[in-house]
């Protein structure tokens, strides 16, 4: 069979690719033409283009783009139609993706949509839309199933597959190494996030951090497609240490990190890492989005768990000063053990292992039928 996969980000190419790995099991003879990145063309797919030149983030950055963006829907929608999938897998991305599952159901092309947009935060008469638009629709956390029940609509939860991601990883992984930590110093593991304009944002503020802490190692993960030189001209001489495509193995050594808002937050409490969470956008972006969005908290970790387990720096709030007294706590033994308790019952919530092979079967099981 053939399919069409649209990932915007890197974490939706990190869940297109575990999911890609169990269709593979499944239909032997997959075929595969996709937007995203390394890790789904690993897996087989054929890049149309890559998640690094999708990424806009904020009100006022979509709205400076939406030239790119809208040139991007065009060239999409052709190319689906020269292609002919028999499904159109959809993971997250929901400004580009609503577009065309619309444009999909138009043409007859079966739309499985994976990680509901976050319609429970903001604009939720979407919901009606996914329903007119979208064949099936797989959410992965686990209040979503009862918010879409609200609205008549049945969709699937089944599992978050951030935990086969950690699983694999783990079972991959032939011994232990380590890699950046000094023998009796604390490893900082920065996490700003993998768009130019947040890294640009917040990366220097938490490169200011570092001074506070020389008893620490502070290690950056970036992102590859970047490259080095990005970094290094933010860094400005700094001995901060920066690598690619090592978050998980940073992440076991980590003893406190900085996180950008995302899925990042929730991959870091799966690891058992204390962290304190960043986001700052443009004014602009920030002010219309305290408009419209109707949520507590902006980190995965908290909204799960509904209730403050990790410290939200957001806008104003994110200062040097602020960072320094929030990281300070966690390396504490007092502040690191509390938030880790309140981890476990995160991860009991999130259910069990082997979310995307019951995903892709279950998509298999409607495409191949």
């Amino acid at each position: 069979m053939k399919y069409y996969i649209i990932s915007g980000e890197a974490s939706g190419d990190l869940h297109a690719s575990n999911l890609m790995r169990h269709l593979k099991e499944i239909d032997t003879q997959m075929d595969v033409r996709a937007w995203g990145g390394e890790l789904m063309q690993t897996q087989g797919a054929h890049l149309v283009k890559h998640y690094k030149d999708l990424a806009f983030m904020g009100f006022l950055e979509v709205l400076m783009n939406l030239r790119v963006i809208l040139r991007n829907i065009r060239f999409c929608k052709k190319d689906i139609l020269q292609y002919q999938p028999d499904a159109l897998i959809l993971v997250d991305y929901p400004g580009f993706n609503m577009r065309i599952a619309k444009f999909a159901k138009k043409h007859n092309i079966p739309v499985y949509y994976y990680i509901s947009p976050q319609v429970w935060a903001w604009k939720k008469n979407r919901v009606y839309d996914i329903k007119k638009y979208v064949t099936k629709l797989y959410t992965i956390l686990p209040f979503e199933k009862d918010f879409y029940a609200q609205y008549n609509f049945d969709v699937e939860y089944l599992g978050h597959p951030l935990l086969d991601a950690v699983s694999n990883y783990r079972a991959s992984r032939l011994k232990e190494v380590v890699r950046w930590k000094s023998l009796g110093r604390p490893l900082v593991a920065l996490l700003p996030g993998s768009r130019v304009q947040e890294l640009n944002k917040m990366l220097p503020k938490m490169i200011a951090v570092e001074k506070h802490f020389p008893e620490c190692d502070f290690v950056i993960a970036g992102v590859a497609s970047l490259g080095e030189d990005f970094y290094q001209n933010l860094l400005k001489g700094s001995k901060i240490k920066v690598v690619f495509n090592q978050t998980y193995p940073l992440f076991e050594e980590a003893d406190a990190a900085l996180v950008s808002s995302g899925t990042a937050t929730l991959e870091t409490a799966l690891f058992n890492v204390p962290q304190v969470v960043c986001y700052q956008a443009s004014w602009l972006s920030f002010a219309i989005a305290k408009l419209l969005v109707d949520i507590k908290y902006i980190s995965l970790v908290n909204l799960i768990s509904d209730q403050e387990v990790v410290k939200e720096l957001l806008q104003d709030d994110l200062t040097v000063s602020n960072m320094v007294d929030e990281l300070r706590r966690l390396l504490s033994e007092e502040g690191a053990l509390k938030m880790q308790n309140q981890y476990e019952a995160l991860r009991i919530s999130l259910g069990g292992e082997g979310a995307s092979r019951r995903i892709a079967e279950s998509i298999g099981a409607r495409v191949m039928k």
